[in-house]
């Protein structure tokens, strides 16, 4: 299914994007990447291999501010997708039965 978004919220995203953009370039992220743990699963990566989570998606009203962005492995980004922190925490649990 195609998402269409109208012109505001496209420039909504683009400005949310160039702010990620910032924030991964910054001392802050990288200190934070340095650790190489994934938020979700826990497991240690190389600090390259990390991808920036925003915790509550943009495509569900999140930001790209500090309090909003963890360091998390391709896995777990890639099955979270678009999902809100206690969806997440409902799907891990399904998955560890």
């Amino acid at each position: 299914m195609d998402q269409f978004f109208t012109l505001s919220e496209e420039s909504f995203f683009k400005k949310e994007r160039d702010k990620a953009r910032k924030l991964r370039s910054s001392q802050w992220w990288k200190r934070k990447r340095s650790l190489g743990i994934c938020h979700y699963c826990k497991n240690n990566f190389l600090p390259k291999e990390l991808t920036m989570d925003h915790i509550i998606p943009l495509a569900r009203g999140g930001k790209s501010e500090k309090f909003n962005v963890v360091p998390c492995c391709k896995e777990c980004n890639t099955k979270k997708n678009q999902l809100l922190p206690w969806e997440w925490e409902e799907y891990m649990a399904f998955i560890k039965q």
